[in-house]
């Protein structure tokens, strides 16, 4: 029990850590907001509905959260300032709530089909093989076995970069010489897998965005060629974004939504950004749940996002 609590309190201080600029830069906002003001009237409204858009949450989601504030206000006839933060934190919870970002399990949650195989998508530079090489050590220290499929076969540097991981994290790699067929290197990595009864494979795929149907193909073959192995994979199709991009991310979720049947993401980079924002107007958006975030470059500094923590910390644990 202590071990587990002492874990707890680690991963509370990484994500309070990681999400500091978000929270100073956000809140230094409102509080000038609001200074010398004692009544929630349009022009604060106005301000915070800046203060949302520029934190990047996003236009639409941004005007849902001022639509609901409205409405509270409308009803409660006198609405202070002092309770601005209360209300904010309580619909942009319910906000995450609704858009089916639960409170999600750890990495050492029960797994009902082996193998289970994660298809990794994203453009290049987004954290993509770092996320996976960091899923693979947080599965493996929950006891489960792992399989790491290079399945970027146009640039040299991602496989390397995959097959450097799997030496740090103790995971084997299954690799072709370059410009290999990606699929055929995710049929022999799931062969593989079933063969040694790995619990989890991770694939990973190129990069490229400029051909939205190639992409899309190639995404697809992929699939179908896993499937005459296993008909009931990939168990998930994980999008990994940059949250320092901001907007830039919210663009890459729509066109990588559109290439592909995405089922949870991985928002990374949120410790070096004030954008923090993004995820919660991506989940908004896309109605698809953020499964991870990234916090740091530490390999323990990927967590499985949980809404409750993720609010708690960003507007402090006091309700």
């Amino acid at each position: 029990m202590g071990f587990f609590s002492f874990f707890s309190k680690e991963k509370k201080e990484t994500l309070d850590k990681g999400l500091s600029k978000t929270k100073e830069s956000f809140f230094g906002k409102i509080a000038r907001v609001i200074a010398g003001k004692t009544k929630v009237d349009d022009e604060v409204l106005d301000n915070l509905e800046e203060i949302l858009i520029t934190s990047d949450v996003g236009v639409e989601t941004t005007l849902k959260i001022i639509e609901r504030i409205e409405k509270r206000a409308a009803s409660e006839k006198y609405m202070n300032t002092q309770e601005l933060n209360h209300i904010l934190r309580d619909e942009i919870s319910m906000l995450l709530t609704e858009n089916n970002t639960d409170d999600a399990n750890d990495f050492d949650a029960p797994i009902a089909k082996k193998p289970y195989v994660i298809m990794v998508v994203g453009v290049n530079g987004v954290g993509k093989t770092t996320t996976i090489g960091k899923l693979a050590y947080q599965f493996k220290k929950a006891g489960k076995s792992v399989y790491l499929g290079a399945a970027d076969t146009f640039r040299a540097a991602a496989v390397e970069q995959l097959v450097i991981w799997g030496e740090r994290v103790g995971v084997p790699v299954i690799k072709q010489k370059m410009g290999s067929d990606p699929a055929s290197v995710a049929f022999d990595t799931l062969k593989s897998a079933m063969a040694n009864d790995a619990d989890v494979v991770i694939i990973d795929t190129a990069g490229r965005l400029h051909n939205k149907v190639g992409l899309m193909n190639e995404l697809t073959k992929i699939k179908n060629v896993m499937k005459k192995i296993n008909p009931d994979v990939p168990n998930e199709v994980l999008l990994v974004l940059d949250g320092s991009t901001g907007q830039n991310a919210f663009e890459q979720a729509k066109q990588f939504t559109l290439a592909t049947e995405v089922t949870a993401m991985a928002v990374t980079k949120l410790d070096g950004t004030a954008k923090g924002g993004v995820v919660i107007g991506i989940s908004d958006q896309f109605k698809i749940p953020v499964k991870y975030i990234g916090l740091g470059e530490g390999m323990e500094d990927l967590q499985v996002f949980n809404r409750r923590e993720f609010v708690d910390s960003l507007f402090g644990e006091n309700r």
